[in-house]
């Protein structure tokens, strides 16, 4: 991956990991050589430091035993003798214990053969140096000073002097042994100082070459300073965007290029929006003009349904009365046609009965005509008796004249009965006059019960169609209702619309001025000469006129 194009993220971050990674080296180091220090001081403190520090206790407790067992030679109270026999032994326990630690040291695997050899010379003499000491105590507690005095000049003193300069060579060895630690030490220290210099010094060099080439790209990056680029910034955030702010050259795809492109991208986008804010707020302002206009017209129809609905609401009332009207007249009609039916069937009756009563009268008749025979016979039986009570005499007088009283019956009956058949024959031609009449009646009720139907079926029809005319009247009036709601709601939306429109030539001509604080250079001039918006022309809305009431029915 070429390190060019690299961002300047990746750049930072690989500067800064390489400054942490030889950081992180030089520290490694730094600790090692830390470390190795403090285990060469353990190993001098807990090494070659402690085991000189026995052999001096060694040496020390000889010496010290060696200057009590004189003492003890030469002093004579008891006090003394007793006090230089303490300190001989406590000088004897403390070479032994002394020597028994330093021969414990020479384990250590860090221990030289030399320093082994030393130390084990040292006990060597040590086990010979102290049984003689030991006797010259023992000779100087039995008051044998000479013996002791010889013992400690032919023994004591050459074992002494070897112990003496055994401990000597050791501690010389020692002293030696730390010399060449410190030397060693101090080479250490150089080795790794030149090292820990060598890594600074590469660290230091390596931060400022890549500070150097970030820096570089950066700079190519943002193609200017920053301190330019703020203030091109500072401008055009101020609206300023002449083309004096394009006169830096800038490499191909810096943050200096990029700003020159958006400058110019900007100012053509500002002419862009000032031409289609100014076509905006026209377009608006028209917009709000129709929807006014619109409004009114949308108010005024809203007015006229509002007035057809209240219209068609009375037509609906006056549908339903003429619908109650006609079933009240089909009712009407119904009951006339049943008494019709009623009457028709009495005008039979009637027929009937002037058909029995004509049957009556001719039997009547009949009858009349048989009392009329037989008043006729009665008179001529009167006749014959007359004759036979006048052929008789005096005997016959009394028959005479109940024969006479016969005859006028029979006469009066005759009368009579001419008078009756003359009653029945007036009676029957009424009768049949009647009858005919009756019938002539009861072809006028059939007639009448046919167009009582005929009334009742049309005012039926006319009931139904009534009913569905109400019907429909309805659905046309709920209709007329709803279009009244959907108008009224148009024109809501209208006007939320021309509210709408006013909002966006507000916002068309606040947009203008927004872009109005851009400074084009040669363009400034025209954009400050750019004419006013037209304002939108509002109509004055009319009243809803008053619903009219239809004259009721």
């Amino acid at each position: 991956m070429n390190p060019r194009f690299w961002t300047v993220k990746t750049k930072l971050s690989a500067a800064f990991t390489c400054l942490a990674l030889l950081t992180m080296v030089v520290s490694l180091l730094a600790l090692q050589a830390l470390s190795e220090a403090n285990l060469n001081l353990v190993r001098f403190v807990e090494g070659i430091n402690a085991r000189a520090h026995l052999a001096e206790r060694v040496r020390t407790a000889v010496d010290r035993r060696a200057i009590a067992a004189r003492n003890l030679v030469l002093v004579t109270s008891p006090a003394d003798l007793a006090a230089e026999k303490d300190a001989v032994t406590s000088a004897h326990t403390d070479v032994n214990t002394s020597l028994a630690e330093l021969q414990a040291k020479m384990a250590s695997k860090d221990v030289a053969a030399d320093a082994r050899d030393l130390v084990a010379k040292i006990a060597g003499v040590e086990q010979r140096y102290g049984p003689v000491a030991t006797d010259i105590v023992a000779l100087a507690l039995q008051n044998q000073k000479e013996a002791a005095i010889r013992k400690m000049n032919e023994e004591c003193r050459p074992l002494l002097a070897q112990l003496i300069e055994a401990t000597r060579q050791y501690s010389e060895l020692t002293r030696l042994r730390s010399q060449q630690m410190i030397e060693e030490a101090a080479q250490a220290y150089a080795h790794r100082r030149n090292i820990l210099i060598a890594a600074s010094v590469m660290a230091f060099v390596l931060a400022v070459l890549m500070g150097q080439l970030i820096a570089r790209g950066l700079t190519r990056a943002l193609g200017a300073e920053p301190a330019q680029l703020g203030d091109v910034a500072q401008q055009i955030a101020q609206g300023n965007l002449s083309p004096e702010l394009l006169r830096h050259q800038a490499p191909e795809g810096s943050v200096q290029a990029s700003l020159n492109a958006m400058l110019k991208s900007l100012v053509s986008v500002v002419h862009e929006v000032r031409n289609n804010a100014d076509g905006v707020a026209g377009g608006s302002t028209e917009i709000a003009n129709g929807n006014a206009d619109l409004s009114q017209r949308t108010e005024q129809q809203a007015s006229a349904l509002q007035e057809t609905a209240a219209s068609m609401e009375q037509l609906s009332t006056t549908v339903k009365q003429n619908a109650d009207n006609a079933r009240q007249v089909n009712q009407l009609a119904l009951g006339a046609s049943q008494v019709a039916t009623k009457g028709g069937g009495s005008v039979q009756e009637v027929v009937n009965a002037m058909q029995d009563i004509s049957e009556s009268s001719r039997q009547i008749g009949e009858i009349v005509g048989v009392i009329d025979g037989i008043a006729f016979q009665t008179n001529i039986l009167a006749l014959n008796a007359a004759v036979e009570a006048a052929r008789a005499g005096e005997q016959g007088k009394g028959f005479a004249v109940v024969a006479g009283e016969v005859r006028n019956l029979a006469q009066r009956s005759a009368q009579a009965a001419r008078e009756i058949k003359q009653l029945i024959a007036t009676s029957a031609t009424r009768v049949k006059q009647g009858t005919e009449l009756a019938d002539q009646a009861g072809a006028t009720m059939a007639e009448v019960l046919h167009s009582i139907q005929r009334v009742t079926d049309l005012m039926g029809e006319i009931s139904s169609a009534s009913d569905e005319q109400s019907a429909g009247v309805a659905q046309v009036g709920k209709a007329v209702s709803q279009m009244d709601q959907v108008t009224q709601q148009n024109a809501a939306l209208v006007e939320e619309s021309a509210a709408a429109a006013a909002s966006l030539r507000t916002q068309a001509q606040q947009l203008v001025q927004a872009v109005s604080i851009f400074q084009l250079g040669g363009h400034a001039a025209q954009l400050s000469s750019t004419p006013p918006l037209p304002q939108p022309t509002v109509r004055a809305r009319k009243p809803a006129p008053a619903t009219a009431a239809l004259p009721a029915r």
